[in-house]
C-alpha cells in the first residue's frame, strides 16, 4: 500500500470512513483524488470523469453505512473513487491490464460492485430492483442509484424515474451533473437542467433550517433531524418544483458536488428520508486537474501521460479506422446532399466531429439513446435522406429491436458504420464487439460487410452511399489499420469476396480485421511445407456462395477467421453453405469461444482465444495431422 496515502491506506470499506471526522474527510477525498492523478497518468483509463466525483463519492460513503446499504452505478466512468474506498486501492497499478483491476464495475470483482456497469442509462432500473428486493424480503438498508446528465437522458432511466415515482418505495437517486458525457450533452433535457442549475441556490434555506433545527432541545433535534429538507421545501417558492417532484421523487438541489461538508450534510439527512428522493449535484470534469478542467473531452480517457507535463501522447503511425470512417463519410456528404450522420453522444468516439463542423445541419447527436437514434434514421431514410447511423457494435445491441422491426421490416436503406467491432481489449466484455454478425445476420433483408483495412473502409462506404436496395451494416475494429496486406485491390461488387493469395492445402476465408492474421498465418504455412489460399470475405450477409464453394472443392481444409461468436457468425454460414451444395470438404471455425471475453491488450487476447497467426497456423498443422517443422513465432 502506498504510503502517501496516511487516510486512505486505513479504508478497506466504506464503513472506516465513519471513523474519521469531517476534517479528515477532506484528508481522505484529497488522497482520492491524488491516487486518480498517480496511477490513471501511470496506467491510463477514464481521467476526467472521475477527477469529478471525488467528493461525491466521500460524503456519499461516509453518510451510509455499506454495507448493508447499497449503491448502484451508472458507467465505470465516474466509478474510480469508489473502487479506492472499496478495498482496491493497492490494485490500481493494474487498472484496464490483462487479468488486472477492471476499468468498470463487475459482481465478481467486489462485493461492493452489486451491479456491473459498462452502458449508460441502467443505474436506477437496477437500485430500484435491488429496492424492491428489499421491501419483498423485508429488509431495511438504504438503496442509491448514481447517474449522469448523459444517462438522465436515455429512454430506460425515465422509464425508471416513472416507476419510482409509482412505487413510493425508499430510493434515493444522486444525479452527478457535469454538464458533459464524453461529449457535451445535447437535447431539452441539457436545457432543462441549465435552468434548474440557474436557480437560486437552496442550500443557504437548508442551512437556515438546519440551523433551526440544532437549537431545538433533544430528542426533538433528533426527531427534527429527518424533517430538515421539508423545511427547507416550506421556504422554498413554488417555482421551485421540477420534473421529477411532478413525477413523485422529492427533488434536492442543485448542491455544489465539491463542498464536501454540504454534501455530508445533505446525504446524512436524505438518508433518513422516505420514498423516492432525487439529489441534483454540480459537479466540474476532470476537478483538480488544470489540463483536464480545460478541456474534460479530451481528457476524459486517457492513454498513460506525463502528469507534470500534463501533455497526452499523439498515437504515430497509421490511421485508426475510426479516423478512416470520419473522413470517408465527410467524402461522401460532399459527394452527396442527401448524407447526414447521426451519432448517440459519440461523436468523438465514432469519428464524426469533423462532419460536425462541415455539415453541421446534416449533423444529428441524439444523446445516450440509441433505439431513437436507429428509428430516427429509418424515419430519414423513408424519407427519402441517406442516414450513416454510427454506432458501437456493443450499443446497437440496444437498438436490436428497432433495427429488426422499424429498419429491415420496412426494407429501409439505413446504413449502419459499427465501430468497436470484434475484441475491442482494455474496457472489457461490456464493450468487446462479439455478437453483431450473430444478431444481424439472421435478419431478412439486412446486409452485413466488413473491410480488411482502412482503405477497404473508405472504399466500403462509398459503396454504401450508394446502395439503395436494402438496410446495410459495415463492422470495423478498434484501433489502426494494418500494412501487412497486398496492395492489389478489386473493387466492392455485392456480394463478392476477394482472394489474396492462392493456395491448393486449404482455405483461409477471414473476416475484416482478421484477414491480416490469415494472410500472416498462410505464410506461416508456407514455412512448414502448407499451401494456403487466403479469402478476404467482404460481404457476410449474403457470403459470396460461388467463391466459397469453387474454392472450398479444391483444397483439403476451410478454416473460417472472425472476432465473433461462433453462433450466427460467418463460420456456420460458410458451412451451411457448403453443405447446401454437397461440399464435403470440412469447416473449422475459428472464433470468439462461448465465453465472455476479459479486459486486455488486443494481441494479448486474441492470442488467449487462437486468434493470433501463430495460433491459427498452428490449428491448420492440428487439423491436417503435420508437425510444425520450423517455429510458428
Amino acid at each position: 500500500m502506498d504510503s502517501n496515502f496516511k487516510f486512505l491506506a486505513q479504508v478497506t470499506n466504506p464503513l472506516d470512513l465513519h471513523k474519521f471526522s469531517d476534517k479528515e474527510l477532506h484528508e481522505v477525498a484529497r488522497e482520492v483524488r491524488e491516487a486518480i492523478l498517480k496511477y490513471v497518468s501511470q496506467t491510463g483509463g477514464h481521467f476526467s470523469s472521475n477527477l469529478g466525483t471525488v467528493e461525491l463519492t466521500v460524503a456519499l460513503y461516509a453518510a451510509y453505512s455499506i454495507p448493508p446499504d447499497k449503491v448502484v452505478w451508472d458507467t465505470g466512468h465516474q466509478a474510480y473513487p469508489h473502487k479506492m474506498l472499496t478495498g482496491r486501492l493497492d490494485r490500481f497499478p493494474t487498472l484496464r491490464k490483462h487479468k488486472g483491476l477492471s476499468g468498470f464495475l463487475k459482481r465478481d470483482e467486489s462485493e461492493f460492485d452489486v451491479f456491473g456497469a459498462g452502458h449508460a442509462g441502467t443505474a436506477i432500473s437496477a437500485a430500484l430492483g435491488f429496492a424492491a428486493a428489499r421491501d419483498q424480503l423485508g429488509t431495511k438498508e438504504k438503496i442509491v442509484a448514481i447517474t449522469g446528465d448523459a444517462a438522465i437522458c436515455s429512454g430506460m432511466s425515465w422509464e425508471a424515474l416513472n416507476h419510482a415515482g409509482d412505487l413510493g418505495t425508499d430510493l434515493t437517486v444522486v444525479l452527478n451533473d457535469n454538464r458533459m458525457s464524453i461529449a457535451p450533452n445535447v437535447g431539452a433535457m441539457k436545457n432543462y437542467l441549465a435552468r434548474l442549475r440557474s436557480r437560486p441556490s437552496l442550500q443557504h434555506l437548508a442551512q437556515s433550517a438546519k440551523h433551526a433545527v440544532e437549537k431545538l432541545p433533544d430528542p426533538v433535534t433528533r426527531v427534527a433531524a429527518g424533517i430538515r429538507h421539508g423545511i427547507t421545501h416550506y421556504l422554498a417558492p413554488e417555482e421551485t418544483g421540477t420534473i421529477f417532484e411532478e413525477m413523485g421523487l422529492e427533488y434536492i438541489g442543485p448542491v455544489d458536488g465539491h463542498d464536501l461538508d454540504v454534501l455530508l450534510d445533505v446525504f446524512r439527512n436524505v438518508r433518513e428520508l422516505s420514498g423516492p428522493v432525487f439529489v441534483h449535484a454540480l459537479t466540474v470534469k476532470g476537478k483538480g486537474y488544470d489540463a483536464s478542467e480545460e478541456d474534460s473531452r479530451k481528457w476524459h480517457g486517457v492513454a498513460p501521460f506525463d502528469l507534470e507535463a500534463a501533455e497526452l501522447t499523439k498515437s504515430p503511425g497509421a490511421i485508426t479506422y475510426t479516423q478512416a470512417f470520419g473522413n470517408a463519410a465527410e467524402e461522401c456528404a460532399a459527394a452527396d446532399d442527401k448524407v447526414v450522420a447521426i451519432t448517440a453522444a459519440m461523436p468523438d468516439g465514432t469519428g464524426l466531429n469533423g462532419f460536425a463542423k462541415k455539415f453541421p445541419d446534416r449533423y444529428y447527436d441524439v444523446g445516450i439513446a440509441e433505439q431513437h437514434a436507429v428509428t430516427f434514421a429509418a424515419g430519414l431514410a423513408a424519407g427519402g435522406i441517406k442516414p450513416f447511423c454510427a454506432i458501437y457494435s456493443t450499443f446497437l445491441q440496444r437498438g436490436f429491436d428497432q433495427v429488426l422491426h422499424d429498419v429491415c421490416i420496412q426494407n429501409l436503406p439505413v446504413r449502419f458504420f459499427m465501430d468497436r467491432a470484434g475484441l475491442v481489449g482494455d474496457d472489457g466484455p461490456t464493450h468487446h464487439g462479439a455478437f453483431d454478425i450473430s444478431f444481424l445476420s439472421f435478419i431478412p433483408n439486412m446486409v452485413l460487410i466488413a473491410p480488411r483495412d482502412t482503405t477497404e473502409l473508405a472504399e466500403m462506404t462509398r459503396f454504401m452511399k450508394d446502395y439503395d436496395a436494402h438496410p446495410i451494416a459495415m463492422r470495423y475494429p478498434r484501433g489502426t489499420g494494418d500494412d501487412r496486406l497486398p496492395e492489389s485491390r478489386s473493387a466492392i461488387q455485392f456480394p463478392r469476396a476477394e482472394i489474396l493469395r492462392e493456395g491448393t492445402d486449404v482455405l483461409l476465408a477471414a473476416v475484416g480485421s482478421m484477414v491480416s492474421p490469415a494472410f500472416e498465418a498462410a505464410a506461416l504455412l508456407e514455412k512448414q511445407g502448407i499451401s494456403a489460399a487466403v479469402m478476404n470475405a467482404r460481404f457476410l450477409k449474403p457470403i459470396d456462395t460461388e467463391t466459397t464453394v469453387n474454392w472450398a472443392k479444391a483444397v483439403k481444409l476451410v478454416l473460417t477467421v472472425e472476432e465473433n461468436v461462433q453462433r450466427g457468425g460467418y463460420g456456420e454460414a460458410v458451412r451451411d453453405a457448403l453443405t447446401e451444395a454437397g461440399v464435403k470438404t470440412p469447416v473449422d471455425i475459428a472464433c470468439i469461444p462461448d465465453a465472455f471475453i476479459e479486459h486486455g491488450a488486443q494481441p494479448i487476447i486474441r492470442d488467449q482465444i487462437g486468434l493470433s497467426a501463430a495460433k491459427l497456423a498452428e490449428r491448420v498443422l492440428n487439423k491436417l495431422g503435420k508437425r510444425a517443422v520450423v517455429d510458428l513465432n
